[in-house]
């Protein structure tokens, strides 16, 4: 979502004919801030559109909602992660935007502000949606936990291996695969602690059931998004 419609679909409607697309970079002989400002925007689109569905499935499975909440926190997280960590280490796609504006330290101060706010709201929605929607109750601590962690450190692994055979160099990893899914993400190992008091679980979840489909679809996509995608592909207008 992030490099792919975010940044590689912006470059090529806007100005490059072609470029590298991986899991942790698009690389093009095209640039701008627009350019930059698209993966974050990509995601945060693609947030608001997993919490519509979300609010939306009112008859759908608990696997369903639990998949579309997951959907939604990825990419919550990684949209509004993003202006605090570009804020604070002058680094990253919110970096390439402000890069030579005038007030250049007002306009850090305000990535991040504006991403430590949004991100303390991410978490309570991602919060308010287990809850309400998947259906876990708010004192339920176990069990809140077994479904943010593991989503999270599958997160982390699936980044660094795909992000290892990236085209550009193992510094990628340590730039982009592992701060995008340790700690853009991170909200998802404390955001039990943060779900505000008097949320009740609208919907029923009577546990979420193995389920072999969705794990040999799971099992492709993460290799495609490995070996396939992690080692780069080129893409042309």
């Amino acid at each position: 979502m992030h490099e792919g419609l975010g940044h590689a679909a912006t470059a090529l409607l806007t100005g490059t004919r072609s470029g590298v697309l991986s899991t942790v970079a698009w690389s093009s002989d095209f640039d701008s801030r627009l350019v930059a400002a698209g993966g974050t925007l990509a995601n945060l689109a693609a947030a608001m559109v997993f919490w519509i569905a979300l609010r939306s499935a009112t008859g759908g499975s608990v696997r369903l909602r639990f998949f579309l909440l997951t959907s939604f926190a990825f990419n919550v997280f990684a949209g509004t992660g993003y202006f605090f960590f570009s804020g604070v280490t002058n680094f990253g796609d919110w970096a390439a935007v402000i890069a030579g504006l005038p007030a250049h330290w007002m306009w850090r101060t305000l990535l991040v502000v504006a991403g430590i706010a949004s991100y303390y709201g991410a978490v309570l929605l991602v919060g308010t949606g287990l809850v309400r929607y998947v259906g876990v109750p708010r004192n339920n601590l176990r069990r809140l936990a077994n479904l943010t962690f593991i989503p999270y450190f599958s997160a982390v692994l699936l980044s660094c291996a795909g992000g290892a055979l990236n085209p550009i160099g193992i510094q990628l990893v340590w730039q982009s695969a592992l701060p995008g899914a340790a700690g853009a993400h991170s909200g998802l190992l404390w955001l039990r602690y943060y779900i505000l008091k008097g949320t009740v679980p609208e919907r029923p979840s009577d546990g979420i059931d193995r389920n072999y489909a969705w794990i040999i679809v799971a099992v492709v996509l993460s290799l495609a998004f490995i070996f396939v995608l992690g080692r780069g592909i080129v893409l042309h207008r």
